[in-house]
């Protein structure tokens, strides 16, 4: 069976392409940082899909633990054929008014840990003639929000790169750029969810799942979730530069 490996995997957009693929056969190596939370969601997979589910506890912060995972997925024997890079974490205070230890902290997990990992499943994909690649950004890579927009923006130029240089090859690359998403990551930043954005703009992440794996079947470079979302996508790119970034700043205030 084709094993895919999914980090942020236990809460949110991580866990439902953990359980979709499961749902669909694939065997499973999950990886998050709560090893007990990691336990029991591989449990409940194995029992409701009867896949095989490998755990791999990681803080993808810390050089030595990401290398681990790593080499897990570089390992010829035991190939993975999809990478989810799916782990991050948004951060509520401005620029200035974070350590800038924690500033670096989030981009090691939303920019280094991608880069790497993508690079250690990038070698045996290629050797095998396929495989896939799913970098989870954000439709924040198109708006001017400080250094998450622009760690997502990163996300999408690498993906696209890296989807028309290896496409070919038979592997495919893809940046899937979701909006809001009801799952715990505006709690984490102590966020009310209610207020921080319309209903509208709301999406559910097993959909949002569904589509973003219909449009790797498809072998797109970029997946963006619903009408909605695909218009604000395009205005973004006709809107002036320095429009959107006056519109940011009176959000501010």
């Amino acid at each position: 069976m084709p094993t895919a490996l999914v980090t942020g995997a236990t809460a949110g957009i991580g866990l439902e392409f953990a359980r979709q693929l499961a749902a669909c056969g694939d065997d499973l190596v999950l990886v998050a940082r709560d090893r007990e939370r990691l336990a029991t969601v591989a449990e409940d997979l194995r029992t409701s899909y009867g896949v095989a589910v490998e755990v791999l506890p990681a803080d993808l912060t810390s050089l030595d633990e990401l290398a681990a995972v790593e080499t897990r997925v570089a390992d010829r024997e035991r190939p993975v054929d999809l990478l989810v890079n799916n782990a991050g974490f948004g951060l509520k205070e401005r620029f200035l008014d974070n350590p800038i230890d924690v500033e670096q902290a989030q981009q090691d997990v939303l920019v280094r840990a991608v880069l790497r990992l993508t690079h250690a499943a990038l070698g045996g994909m290629v050797e095998r003639g396929r495989g896939g690649v799913v970098n989870v950004s954000s439709v924040a890579a198109f708006l001017p929000r400080g250094t998450y927009s622009a760690a997502k923006a990163w996300v999408n130029s690498f993906s696209a790169w890296a989807h028309a240089e290896y496409a070919d090859r038979g592997v495919t690359v893809m940046a899937l750029c979701p909006g809001f998403v009801r799952t715990e990551f505006h709690e984490r930043l102590g966020i009310d969810r209610d207020a921080s954005a319309p209903k509208v703009l709301w999406l559910e992440a097993d959909r949002l799942v569904r589509e973003a794996l219909a449009d790797l079947d498809k072998g797109r470079a970029m997946s963006i979730p619903s009408k909605r979302y695909k218009a604000i996508v395009a205005g973004s790119r006709v809107v002036p530069r320095g429009a959107l970034q006056r519109l940011q700043s009176l959000g501010r205030k």
